[in-house]
């Protein structure tokens, strides 16, 4: 069976919030046309042809993301869902949807019920926190707004999980972090590192190899204690390795030191390999003028997909060089340096007890 992921942005680069460390922001800027606005119907149709011609037992993941993609409006999930049920033959269909949650009420989470949405909702933390680095366009909190949201996404009994940007600011006070986590009940959680802009060495909120180590020491820690009375909390990075002491691959793209095709699809229907590379020379072609078989031969692609990772010396005698590989190339600016890895001085804190956890696996 063949297993189809795309990533799409109906509303562009367009957003509703003006975060402090935002990295498609950054990554806008450094295009020719910032954001082309919301995808056009008959983009969206040619993007659904593309893929459902590719296989008709295929199981296909569509995927939406921003900027704020709920800002394309629910007409246009709507229109796409039922596009898609008109003209699929036997494949099987995932969606998912990466959102702030400020927009949500519950039109937007009953459409999410009934069409079997994962959705991923960005909250940094506690009150505080998260206010201080989400901001609306009009510098607005926006945490109870979020928080709002996510009871009405349990209440309606919708799959989620948490998106957290871990930033320097945040990397600080993991304890909090983790308390406030387990008061609210969000069982899966998903770390981000926040980044530099693609011209930095770094800022006051990327989140440096240090940081990466001594948050997630802590924080492994206090995840062990719950997972040990029975309190299993879903931690992506977590649930990414733990496995690989057995052999199992991850699931998370980069993980092994490669890339694979991510296919982003802009709203004007251009293709990108990665969503940390929407780039002008990073565009692989056009969904509504070629084939995703011609896309992933280009050579935009190819090239993208052949960059080598940044090097590291202490690579060279690392135990775990097997279940890092350098990791995802934009990522790893945040796991190591060229004389120390954070990546590794966490694993070496928690691996006997990740082995411990591994062998119960089945």
């Amino acid at each position: 069976m063949k297993y189809i992921s795309l990533l799409i942005k109906p509303a562009s680069s367009l957003c509703n919030m003006k975060c402090r460390y935002c990295f498609y922001y950054d990554v806008a800027d450094h295009r020719e046309i910032r954001s082309h606005g919301i995808m056009k119907e008959d983009t969206m149709k040619d993007l659904i042809d593309s893929v459902l011609g590719l296989d008709e037992e295929a199981d296909i993941t569509f995927a939406f993301q921003g900027g704020e993609p709920t800002i394309a409006g629910l007409s246009y999930f709507k229109n796409f869902i039922q596009y898609v049920n008109e003209n699929k033959a036997k494949q099987i269909i995932h969606y998912a949807l990466q959102t702030n949650a400020t927009l949500l009420n519950e039109d937007w989470v009953d459409f999410f019920y009934e069409n079997k949405f994962l959705i991923g909702v960005s909250l940094d933390g506690y009150e505080q926190l998260h206010n201080h680095l989400r901001k609306t366009a009009n510098y607005e909190d926006t945490f109870k707004s979020v928080m709002k949201s996510i009871e009405l996404l349990k209440k309606k009994k919708v799959d989620f999980n948490i998106l957290s940007v871990l930033s320097s600011t945040l990397s600080k006070h993991p304890q909090k972090l983790f308390s406030f986590y387990k008061k609210n009940d969000l069982k899966y959680i998903q770390f981000i590192p926040c980044l530099a802009g693609l011209e930095e060495e770094g800022n006051e909120y990327s989140l440096s190899p240090k940081e990466f180590s001594s948050f997630y020491k802590t924080f492994f820690k206090l995840w062990l204690e719950e997972y040990k009375k029975g309190n299993v909390i879903s931690v992506t990075l977590f649930d990414n390795v733990i496995p690989m002491f057995i052999g199992y691959p991850p699931q998370q793209c980069g993980m092994l030191g490669l890339c694979a095709p991510q296919f982003v699809v802009e709203s004007n229907g251009d293709i990108y390999p990665c969503d940390f590379y929407v780039l002008d020379e990073y565009c692989c072609g056009n969904i509504s003028k070629n084939s995703l078989i011609e896309i992933v031969k280009s050579e935009p692609m190819q090239r993208f997909l052949s960059e080598p990772r940044r090097e590291c010396k202490v690579c060279t005698d690392c135990p775990f060089i097997n279940i890092c590989h350098k990791n995802c190339k934009r990522l790893n600016s945040a796991y190591y340096e060229e004389d120390y890895c954070g990546y590794r001085e966490f694993l070496e804190y928690a691996y006997e007890d990740m082995r411990k956890i591994a062998a119960t696996i089945k």
